[in-house]
């Protein structure tokens, strides 16, 4: 599976490049993003190095590693990523939108975005995201991309998911 161009209302999910690194640094530079993935913002460097790891795509032939920046369009300004782990019929979803740009619905569009992309994807049976309890903003992200929370836990995050086919 393949990323491509997926646009919603305000902004453009644009498949990531490693030349995203630099920029996409400033936008991940605050450690409060950090609070509960743990990690510390990477420096451009070591961020292109991981973005040309991702962009080369699993080493197992059966993952699927999907990832995209998300560009608004009003400035042109990246603001942050969406991304899909593609697993057999289930997708795993993740999103981090940069603090400046917080609070603005971002993060609930382009998973919206997403979700409504992996839908169109025959393979895709699920889509699944793991959130820690006490990320309140991720969790009405997930609710907004139509996941609901299972009682399934894993590594101290809730499982939320979204059949998109019987």
């Amino acid at each position: 599976m393949d990323t491509e161009l997926i646009s919603t209302a305000r902004m453009d999910l644009v498949p990531l490049s490693a030349a995203h690194a630099e920029e996409m640094a400033t936008v991940l530079s605050s450690p409060a993003l950090h609070t509960f993935t743990g990690g510390a913002p990477l420096t451009p460097a070591a961020l292109r190095t991981r973005y040309e790891r991702l962009v080369t795509g699993s080493p197992d032939p059966a993952v699927s590693w999907l990832n995209w920046v998300l560009r608004l369009r009003t400035d042109a300004h990246l603001t942050g990523t969406v991304q899909a782990t593609v697993t057999g019929p289930e997708a795993e979803i993740a999103w981090v939108v940069g603090a400046p740009w917080q609070g603005r619905g971002l993060a609930s569009e382009a998973a919206r975005g997403l979700v409504s992309w992996l839908t169109t994807r025959p393979a895709v049976r699920t889509v699944v995201a793991h959130i820690h309890p006490d990320h309140r903003a991720s969790a009405a992200v997930a609710t907004a991309a139509g996941l609901t929370p299972t009682d399934e836990w894993q590594d101290g995050e809730i499982r939320w998911q979204r059949a998109t086919r019987p």
